[in-house]
């Protein structure tokens, strides 16, 4: 089965209303994410990437173009509708107490169940193959306040498979992760596109594990997106415009960020 493009942005702008008014970070975006892909978000601080992802995920309203997910409009979607296309999995933690693990995985069965509803045994076997995959067996009696930030995350990983939406989006998933973890975690993520045809969208500032794992990147400049595979964008210059400073070079070839000793 041929990827296929689930979301489309056509002549997307992007912002934030404050008290001064509207402030627009970037306009004009056209660019898809793909089933079957992982699609990594990067760019220096400040461009707008948490805006862009918060918009794609319809915490900020867009402030021009179009959101196409799946052939509809983002605003013609319910929230119960929303919640089957989309899992998200931000980098603030929860502000949950006395919950356990398992608990707090059965909520990515909402839209299926209601909040209140109840867990069929179909459920039951979704929520276990999620803590499976991820590998949280050992946490899952554990309450959520007594978890390390790195457990909690992979634990909201785990909510947004259960969630089983075609797209998962996520902002900063390995950010409280030690480095091994980093690359399970990417791995994991490369593995549920190839094997579940799932569009994954992530943003990081893990640069290097990025330019070796994702499929396609989205970088973003001061009002400006580049897309493109790692290769194509080393071949273009955008990656060693974005890398390169005083005492750090970029090899287009091997993908590599130099630092000068």
């Amino acid at each position: 089965m041929e990827n296929r493009a689930t979301i489309q942005l056509k002549n997307l702008s992007i912002g934030y209303r404050n008290k001064s008014g509207v402030k627009e970070v970037t306009t004009n975006i056209n660019a898809s994410l793909n089933s079957g892909e992982l699609t990594c978000l990067i760019g220096p601080n400040g461009t707008g990437k948490s805006t862009l992802l918060k918009t794609l995920c319809a915490f900020l309203p867009k402030l021009g173009g179009e959101i196409i997910i799946d052939g509809n409009p983002l605003e013609s979607y319910s929230d119960k509708e929303f919640s089957k296309k989309i899992g998200v999995v931000l980098t603030h933690r929860p502000q949950i107490q006395n919950m356990t693990v398992e608990e707090l995985v059965s909520l990515g069965r909402s839209p299926y169940t209601g909040f209140w509803g109840k867990l069929e045994k179909e459920d039951r076997e979704i929520i276990s193959n999620a803590i499976t995959q991820i590998g949280i067996e050992p946490l899952k009696e554990r309450m959520i306040q007594t978890l390390s930030d790195g457990e909690r995350q992979k634990v909201m990983i785990a909510k947004a498979i259960a969630q089983q939406t075609p797209i998962i989006c996520l902002d900063e998933p390995t950010a409280f992760l030690d480095f091994p973890s980093k690359i399970e975690t990417m791995q994991l993520l490369k593995r549920l596109c190839r094997e579940s045809k799932k569009t994954i969208f992530l943003s990081t500032h893990d640069l290097e594990l990025t330019l070796q794992i994702a499929d396609r990147i989205w970088l973003m400049q001061k009002g400006s997106l580049f897309v493109g595979t790692p290769k194509e964008l080393a071949e273009s210059g955008n990656l060693s415009a974005f890398i390169e400073r005083e005492g750090i070079t970029f090899d287009k070839t091997l993908l590599r960020v130099n630092i000068r000793k």
